[in-house]
C-alpha cells in the first residue's frame, strides 16, 4: 500500500510542480482587481492581517452600503471595519467572521446587521471568483461554500481546476498582471455610499409576486445561535441592529413580523442588544432609498449617526 501511494505521490508531483505557481500568480492578480466589487479588499485585509477594529460590522449588503465607519469612529471614538458581504445570508457572513478571527485580533464589539433574509439560504453561491484566490487547501471556505450551488471538492484541492470556464475572472487577472497595479480602491473599510435614486425594483417584484414569504433554514438558525453563544464566551460585545428599510418593503414580505420575532426572542435570551430601526422616520422617505431594501449613501450617513449615537447612549447607561 505505501508503494502504492508513494507511486502516485511521484506522479502527481510533476502536476504540482508546474500547476502550482501558475495558479499562485493568477490568484495574486486577481484578487487585486475589481472583479467582486469591494469584496476582494475586504477578503485581502482579513487574510493579510490588516484589519484592527474594535467593533466589527456584520451583514450582507444592507451592512456594507448602510453603515460608515468613518462616522461611527468619530462619534465613539473607537476604530471600525464593516465586513458587510453583498448578497449573502448569515452562512457565508459567518465565514467571513472565522476567517477575520483566524488572521486578525478579536474586537471588542461586532454590530450584527440582521434583516428578513439572514436565516434564509440561497442555493447559488452568488460571485462565486469573489473565493478563488482564497479557496485552495482552505478547509473553512470549503465547509462554508460547498453546500452551495457553485464549486465541486476537486476545486478546494487541485491547483488550476477551479479556473476552468473561469475565462472573465482569467481575463481580469491577466490585464492587472499587465497593467501592473492594483484596482483603484471602492469601498472605505468594507463600505460604500450608493449614489444612487429610488429605483422600481419594488414595483416589479410586486407585479411577480403580490408578497414574498422568506423561507427560513433551520441550519441557519441553529449557526445563528452558535455564533451568539460563542460571542458570548469570547467576551464579544454582540449588538444586533434591523437597520432602516422603507415602509413598502416592509409590506412586501409577508412573515417579516415572525422573523423580527425570532431577533427579539434571541435578544431576550442572550441579553443582548437589538436597535430596530424599523419605525424610524427614515423608513418613510424614498429619497434616502435606492430601493425598498437599501438606503443610498444620503440616507446611510443620517442612519449611521442615528446608530452611534444609539449606541453611544447605551454605552452611557451601562456604565461602558
Amino acid at each position: 500500500m505505501r508503494k502504492f501511494i508513494t507511486k502516485i505521490a511521484l506522479f502527481l508531483m510533476p502536476f504540482f510542480i508546474l500547476t502550482y505557481p501558475l495558479d499562485y500568480i493568477i490568484s495574486y492578480y486577481l484578487k487585486q482587481t475589481k472583479k467582486a466589487p469591494g469584496e476582494f479588499e475586504v477578503w485581502n485585509d482579513i487574510y493579510n492581517s490588516n484589519v484592527n477594529c474594535d467593533i466589527a460590522i456584520y451583514g450582507s449588503s444592507r451592512a456594507w452600503v448602510h453603515i460608515d465607519p468613518k462616522i461611527l469612529s468619530h462619534i465613539l471614538q473607537l476604530n471600525v471595519y464593516n465586513f458587510g458581504i453583498d448578497g449573502h445570508n448569515f452562512w457565508l457572513q459567518y465565514l467571513r467572521h472565522i476567517e477575520f478571527l483566524k488572521y486578525n485580533p478579536k474586537p471588542k464589539t461586532i454590530i450584527l446587521s440582521v434583516d428578513v433574509f439572514s436565516l434564509q439560504k440561497r442555493s447559488d453561491l452568488y460571485q462565486q471568483e469573489q473565493f478563488l484566490p482564497y479557496m485552495l487547501w482552505n478547509t473553512d471556505i470549503q465547509q462554508y461554500t460547498s453546500s452551495y450551488i457553485g464549486y465541486k471538492k476537486i476545486d478546494y484541492y487541485m491547483p488550476l481546476i477551479r479556473y476552468a470556464g473561469k475565462s472573465s475572472s482569467l481575463k481580469d487577472a491577466f490585464s492587472n498582471f499587465v497593467n501592473n497595479g492594483p484596482a483603484k480602491q471602492y469601498r472605505y473599510r468594507g463600505y460604500k455610499g450608493m449614489e444612487k435614486e429610488w429605483t422600481n425594483d419594488l414595483e416589479n417584484a410586486k407585479s411577480q409576486k403580490p408578497n414574498y414569504e422568506v423561507q427560513l433554514n433551520n441550519e441557519s438558525i441553529k449557526l445563528f445561535h452558535e455564533f451568539v453563544l460563542k460571542c458570548i464566551a469570547q467576551n464579544i460585545e454582540l449588538i444586533l441592529v434591523y437597520t432602516p428599510e422603507h415602509i413598502d418593503g416592509q409590506k412586501y414580505v409577508s412573515n417579516r413580523k415572525k422573523i423580527i420575532s425570532i431577533y427579539k426572542q434571541i435578544s431576550k435570551e442572550n441579553k443582548l442588544l437589538f436597535l430596530d430601526f424599523s419605525g424610524d422616520e427614515i423608513c418613510y422617505k424614498k429619497e434616502f432609498f435606492y430601493n425598498s431594501m437599501h438606503l443610498n449613501k444620503k440616507g446611510a450617513e443620517i442612519f449611521s449617526k442615528k446608530l452611534a449615537e444609539q449606541v453611544k447612549k447605551f454605552r452611557t447607561e451601562d456604565g461602558n
